[in-house]
């Protein structure tokens, strides 16, 4: 496998570029942390919370309508109706268009949501976005920028990624569980605050050193928060409106609110650097990248301080 296999195996922009060997977050760190921390995830589940995903197939049949057909409205629906740099109105729709990652799933593990429906979801919607990605993607700088893109994601590549970084070590964690029961229940309190820091630094690493955000203004910066917010927020509220009203319990509406509403920014920047060729659309999902972790997490915890919670177990469909 080259370079360039590497680079999109790990939904990372840089390695594709031989030039610039020497970034060592996004090359050797992320991929394997993502890893990691699916591992630490897996640790929490057993193999009776995938069977109640797939038994009870409600709340993920949800979470993927949700994500594949609501949030890219939401997003259209955004960019339609605000004044902005045309690029940046791309940046934001091909943010919408990527699947949840392990941030989400993160996110949900801290919160103690349901994580095998978070990392199903992640799962499935990866392999869905290898054919609405291009579709998006190729509307949207037709509508926006009047220009034609040929956007080809490699079918092999990457389902080999979201089973080595999702699947597989997700897998391991619950054997891990299975076959030392005490020693992975040590491990959960500890891990719910080592994985965010470790995910943290980490994407500190990419965006700033890294990805490197000099040539960008503040002003850029100021003009797209607003609506990269917006668009994260928006998108929680109508996952989480929507679990409501399919009555799914209330881990399971969170969860699905926080998987709709967060979207894998190291895919995005993926797209826009290395497929799109443009640093001005990259800058959407490096700003959206750089602060959605906390917005997320405090609508989440949010949202699960103010349910109330019923008596009988909420985890399955």
């Amino acid at each position: 496998m080259d370079l360039n296999s590497v680079a999109f195996f790990f939904n990372l922009p840089f390695l594709s570029e031989p030039s610039r060997m020497h970034l060592l977050f996004s090359e050797y760190f992320l991929p394997f942390t993502l890893a990691i921390i699916t591992l630490g995830m897996g640790l929490s589940l057993t193999d009776r919370d995938f069977r109640n995903i797939f038994s009870q197939p409600r709340a993920v049949i949800t979470g993927i309508v949700c994500q594949m057909i609501l949030l890219p409205l939401i997003a259209y629906m955004i960019v339609r109706s605000i004044q902005i740099d045309p690029l940046f109105k791309v940046g934001l729709m091909i943010i919408a268009a990527c699947p949840g990652g392990a941030t989400s799933n993160l996110i949900t593990y801290i919160l103690k949501g349901n994580v095998a429906l978070s990392i199903s979801m992640t799962a499935i919607n990866s392999l869905i976005t290898l054919v609405t990605i291009p579709v998006i993607v190729t509307l949207s700088l037709e509508i926006f920028i009047h220009q034609d893109a040929a956007i080809r994601l490699d079918v092999g590549e990457t389902m080999l990624k979201v089973f080595l970084i999702t699947l597989l070590p997700a897998f391991a964690g619950t054997r891990i569980r299975k076959w030392k029961p005490d020693f992975a229940g040590r491990l959960e309190q500890p891990l719910r605050i080592i994985l965010p820091l470790l995910l943290l630094i980490i994407y500190a690493g990419v965006i700033f050193i890294d990805q490197g955000i000099e040539s960008a203004t503040g002003r850029d910066f100021m003009q797209i928060i607003p609506y990269a917010l917006l668009l994260n927020f928006a998108a929680m509220v109508a996952g989480l409106m929507v679990a409501k009203m399919i009555r799914l319990g209330v881990k399971n509406q969170y969860t699905i609110a926080i998987e709709v509403g967060l979207q894998n920014s190291a895919l995005a920047i993926f797209i826009s650097a290395t497929l799109l060729k443009s640093h001005a659309i990259a800058l959407v999902p490096v700003v959206y990248g750089s602060f959605t972790f906390f917005s997320t997490l405090l609508f989440g915890w949010l949202v699960k301080k103010m349910a109330r919670y019923p008596r009988i177990n909420d985890t399955g469909g």
